[in-house]
């Protein structure tokens, strides 16, 4: 693309490019120096560097500089630099690190895509070849365990989740709370732009290692550790409150009868996948794991590549009106199972019902119950859904 083009429409979409920099002096000047190339919407944001950064910028001054007092991390710098982006009227902020791994003439790939795409609020990372020679191992495995966790929280599979050369639509993410600072700032930022639709995508880009001049910050231990908290408690959120979310959405917008026809019925998985999938609900839902109903159903759904949005929705069997049922029938099967005289009447079973003088007939009974409830759901299930099957090719045919 012609560099006069390329600037233009850096200008039209309202783009910059944000270097944050913390005592990168050996290769912050020729990264600069390539950025502006291509454009001269540039921001950088000096972290605190206590070696010759300084002396480098005040090289550019033309070129919006934050300059703060004290390195605070790599989350805090880009948030700096995204406030002082959209104070100067940018909607879009492409970051690329100034170690020198990342080649400035990649930032036309950036432009194209972000103008080729007709969703607007999408957020692009650089996906690097984490097999080509010199890059580091730890460094692979750290990629792929990022692009992990990063599909169980969101069900987005990607290449890379850790480049830090990125497009982001500061604009759609102005709401967002973002609230860490160091490198786990990164994966904050794109499982929250996920969650509230932002769509997140990689792109091809080249990457390159000097490993006489470059100079990383990351610290294997610490910075891992904090991610690792991080994706934790995501996880948490993620099963807790973001599926049931989603789903509850769908169920909104759509209605039930649609939901059903759509979501459920509709989706290109088999009948076999369908119907196991409804038996893995039902056994979860009412299986004696209170409070875990959710977390064990998305989480086996995933370990077991089943329909995640059937198994959570027959989860919910266990739905607070027929809790007492539930007891009441997991009591009287497991009495009967263990040969112990059940006295307790329906009437009896309400939230006041000390549970743990009957633990062992309760939890004998539930899975009893769970079991049962779970082959003839999923049974009937399959022959229900062959023969929408049959009805919908008849139809088609």
């Amino acid at each position: 693309m012609d560099q006069k083009l390329l600037s233009d429409k850096f200008k039209s979409l309202k783009c910059c490019v944000i270097i944050p920099t913390y005592n990168n002096y050996t290769t912050l000047q020729k990264v600069i120096d390539g950025v502006l190339v291509y454009t001269d919407n540039v921001i950088i944001v000096n972290d605190g560097s206590t070696d010759g950064t300084s002396e480098i910028l005040v090289q550019f001054p033309h070129i919006p500089q934050i300059h703060l007092p004290k390195n605070k991390g790599k989350g805090n710098a880009l948030r700096q630099g995204f406030k002082c982006a959209e104070s100067l009227g940018y909607q879009y902020a492409i970051t690329i690190d100034s170690d020198g791994q990342h080649f400035p003439e990649d930032i036309q790939t950036f432009i194209e895509a972000l103008e080729n795409d007709g969703n607007k609020e999408i957020l692009l990372i650089g996906a690097r070849n984490m097999g080509q020679i010199g890059v580091p191992k730890k460094s692979s495995f750290g990629n792929k365990f990022s692009n992990f966790w990063f599909w169980v929280e969101t069900g987005t599979r990607l290449q890379d989740t850790q480049s830090g050369f990125r497009l982001y639509p500061i604009f759609a993410m102005r709401d967002l709370k973002l609230y860490t600072n160091k490198f786990e700032f990164e994966i904050e930022a794109i499982v929250k732009a996920a969650w509230n639709d932002i769509e997140v995508k990689n792109i091809p880009i080249q990457v390159h290692y000097e490993q006489e001049n470059r100079v990383s910050h990351f610290r294997p231990f610490k910075d891992f550790t904090r991610i690792s908290i991080l994706n934790t408690w995501f996880v948490f959120v993620t099963f807790l409150y973001i599926k049931p979310r989603n789903l509850f959405r769908k169920l909104k917008k759509k209605g039930l009868k649609r939901f059903i026809m759509e979501d459920l019925l509709g989706s290109d998985d088999s009948a076999e996948k369908k119907a196991i999938s409804i038996a893995l609900g039902v056994f979860i839902g009412l299986s004696p794991i209170w409070g875990f109903h959710t977390v064990a159903v998305i989480f086996l759904a995933l370990l077991l590549n089943l329909n995640k949005m059937i198994a959570f929705a027959f989860s919910n069997v266990s739905i607070p009106p027929f809790i007492p049922l539930i007891l009441y029938f997991s009591l009287k099967l497991g009495s009967w199972l263990l040969g112990e005289n059940f006295v307790l009447s329906m009437s009896e079973i309400d939230p006041s019902l000390e549970l743990m003088k009957y633990i062992k007939s309760y939890i004998v009974g539930s899975l009893a119950l769970s079991v049962t409830a779970a082959i003839t759901f999923g049974i009937v299930g399959y022959v229900f859904l062959m023969l929408f099957e049959r009805k919908k090719i008849l139809d088609n045919g």
